[in-house]
Parts: structure tokens; sequence; C-alpha cells
């Protein structure tokens, strides 16, 4: 297992997409591109507010008015009418359907875009008077370089916010969750690298479980400095998107191994003479198989939602069916632990083995329920407060079961009771005669 967690690292820092765009967009308008999509995209941008503001910088001034070069903003709603209606629409018939309208004739131009009553996803596009003539071939002039800005208004109703309606409030919450982690490492730093230090029936587990929370902690810190240059510059810093990504995927692969080699009989219940083996696999090819696919799956599938998931800022949305295929193993992943605790609780004697068992399926069950739980629950709320919903709340979730972990094998006696580590070998023993305690 230890090799297979090297190979899905390495697997994620070979395979991993370069970071996304942010809202100060640069690029070219091109009127070939134009005329072969009926309309060139060049971003999509959820504004609130009453004085919203897209802002455009061109310096090819002649060439823009001798294309007769033109904005078209469009609200999504009406934008998905025209695609998939049952209306066979001209392209002059799409354009002309447009909300907004803005004619490039200056270096600046400033549109203010009014929401009312609720923020809403505009979709940007060009287009100029190329881009719905038929016909043959004919000289287009040269692309237009192009700097746009979508903004909008901050707390002063002044249009400098960065943030689409559905980032508002992303930046804060990556701002306390670091400052959390921050105060929880001040206090509990240096009595739990003691007790990794120590050994005993644990340590293995709190190791992998100490690395997984760092993983998590730096994917928290790197999305806070992304997110810092994000509100400044609407770019950011497209690698620290990427490595906060990067990191959420290696803690989730760290988890999985986790709790299938805990389930495998890697750190639970290691007893070789007892007749019932909860929380264990027999060590076969065939349950290692199971393990190996079951985490090179993950992994895939996380790549895969990255490469299909186009904004860096919502990494644990569901939209690709990358992501409803990890919200299906999940389910199937909780609901298999969930059946063999439920087996092993009801037969189970010992009040201290049931409590620890049950602990233990608490924790599991909400680190992989919380995202298909919170994908559904995401449906009441407005379409631009859903994939903020599901990042916040997983974040949340997943770290409440860490810490029931913790506390879990934290617990002196708990542990003790079911692990098999603690009967001959470490520090750490019970017998029949007496019992050594060691204190952490």
């Amino acid at each position: 297992m230890g090799g297979l967690r090297l190979l899905a690292v390495a697997l994620t820092c070979c395979w991993w997409p370069p970071g996304s765009q942010g809202k100060t967009l640069r690029g070219s308008f091109s009127s070939a591109t134009a005329r072969d999509a009926q309309g060139q995209s060049i971003g999509h941008f959820e504004f609130h507010g009453d004085h919203a503001l897209l802002c455009v910088r061109i310096n090819n001034i002649a060439v823009a008015v001798g294309k007769e070069a033109k904005l078209y903003l469009f609200q999504a709603q009406e934008w998905l009418k025209l695609q998939e209606g049952g209306l066979e629409y001209s392209c002059s018939e799409k354009l002309s359907k447009a909300q907004l309208t803005m004619a490039m004739n200056q270096t600046e131009h400033n549109l203010t875009v009014s929401q009312t009553p609720h923020p809403q996803k505009w979709h940007v596009f060009y287009a100029d008077k190329y881009t719905c003539r038929e016909g043959g071939e004919e000289s287009q002039g040269e692309d237009i370089p192009f700097e746009m800005m979508l903004l909008n208004p901050d707390a002063e109703g002044n249009p400098f916010d960065h943030f689409s309606a559905g980032e508002s409030g992303l930046h804060e919450f990556f701002f306390l969750l670091v400052l959390v982690y921050f105060v929880i490492a001040c206090i509990y730093a240096q009595s739990l690298w003691q007790a990794i230090k120590k050994g005993g029936p644990m340590h293995m587990v709190l190791k992998v479980l100490t690395t997984a929370l760092l993983l998590q902690a730096g994917s928290a810190f790197a999305n806070y400095i992304h997110f810092s240059s994000y509100s400044k510059d609407g770019i950011g810093v497209p690698f620290m998107g990427s490595l906060a990504e990067f990191f959420d995927i290696a803690s989730q692969i760290q988890m999985l191994y986790l709790l299938l080699s805990l389930c495998m009989g890697w750190t639970i219940v290691r007893m070789k003479k007892s007749q019932s083996r909860p929380l264990q696999w027999d060590s076969t090819p065939a349950s290692t198989g199971i393990a190996v696919f079951m985490v090179i799956t993950q992994s895939i599938l996380l790549l895969w939602e990255q490469f299909e998931e186009t904004s860096s800022h919502n990494h644990h949305s569901h939209h690709s069916l990358a992501g409803i295929l990890l919200i299906i193993l999940r389910i199937c992943l909780a609901l298999s632990l969930g059946c063999g605790l439920y087996q092993i609780i009801t037969v189970e004697r010992s009040t201290l083995k049931r409590e620890f068992y049950i602990t233990f399926a608490k924790g599991c069950i909400m680190w992989f329920l919380c995202h298909p739980g919170l994908a559904c629950i995401s449906i009441i709320f407005d379409d631009y407060q859903r994939d903020k919903v599901i990042t916040i709340g997983v974040i949340l979730c997943q770290s409440v079961a860490m810490v029931i972990l913790y506390r879990l094998f934290l617990s002196h006696s708990l542990y003790w009771e079911v692990s098999s580590l603690s009967s001959v070998t470490l520090p750490l023993t019970i017998s029949s005669g007496h019992k050594t305690r060691s204190h952490f």
C-alpha cells in the first residue's frame, strides 16, 4: 500500500492541468473564430448589484471601427433557451436577442450591468460585420488584442470587486480556515508530535492521518494566497490555485488509503487466533486488488474532474461526468463500510468495542457522504450559490471527520481495547495479570 500511495501521488504530480484564467481576461478578438462559431465566446461572469461593470481596453481602434466590432451580453437563461430551444435561429437573429450590446469604437469602454432582483450569470461574445456573412472567403483583417475586467460592486457600492456572485466570501472563508489551522497547530502540534514519536498502537494511523491533515491545511493556505492576489487583479496566482487542488486530491488519496488499510486489518484487530475479525479483510490477492483498484480509480476520477472543470475555484463541484462518478464511488464506499460495521456492531458484546466501531463509522461515513449529501442539499439554493455551498460544506465536514478520527485514535482506552498491536510487542501492553500504561 505504501508503493500504491507513491504511485498515486506521482501520477497526480505528472498529470496536472494548468491554472484557469481569472476575471481579468486577456486575449484577441478574432473575426475568423467569431465567424466559425457565430460569435466568439469571451467568458462568463455572475454579476450582482446595481453598479456591476464590464471594462474592456483595446489598442487598434481603426481595425475595430472598420470591422464594426461589438460585444454582446446574454443572460445565462436566455442563452440556454437559444441553444436548446426547438426553433432554429440564424446568426443575426441570435445576436439580435442579446440583452446588452456595446460597440467598440474607443480605446476604453465601460458598460454598467444592472441586476434586479438576484445575481445572474452573463455570457460575453464578440462579433463583427464578418460574423454572419455568407459566401466566399474575404479578408477579415487582423485580430484585436484586448484586456477585459469583469467587476462587481464592493461593500461601498464601487465596482472594484473581482469576485463573481458565486465566489464572494471564499476569500474570507479561507482566511478564517488558515487562522483556525494556525491556532490549532500552536496548541496541539507539540503534543501530537510527541505522541507520534513515542509510537504505540496508533502510531501509523496518526502518521497517515496527520499527513492528510497537513495536506488539507496546505490546500487552504494555497487557496488563501491565490484568492488574496485574485481580489486585487482578477487573475490571482494560477499556480497556487492548482497547488491547492493538488494538495486536496493528495489528501483524499491519503484518507482513502488510511480507511482501506484499516479495513484490511493493517492496524485494527490483528489477532492471530481471533475467530471474528472486525474491520479486517484477509490479506489475499483479491482484497489487495480491491484496495489498489479503489485508490487508483479515485485518483483518476479526481484528476479527470480537474480537466473537465473550467473554473479553478470550484474543485468540489460535480457538474462533470467525473464528478458524478466520484459521488457514486463515495456513496458505494460509505454503504460498503456502513454495512460491514453494522454487522460487527450487532454481534459485538463489548460496550467499549461497540463505542469504538460506532465512532469510527461516524467519522468515515461523514468523510465519504458529505460531498454527495451537500450536492443534494445545494439544490435548494440558487444556481450561483451551489458550488460555494458544496465547497465550504465539504471542507468543514471533512475537517469534523478528521477531528472525530483524531479523538478516536488518541483515546487511550478505546484504541487499546481494539488494537492487536497493544498485545505483546509494544511498550503499551495488556496481559491477564497486569497492565503497563504509557501516558501521552
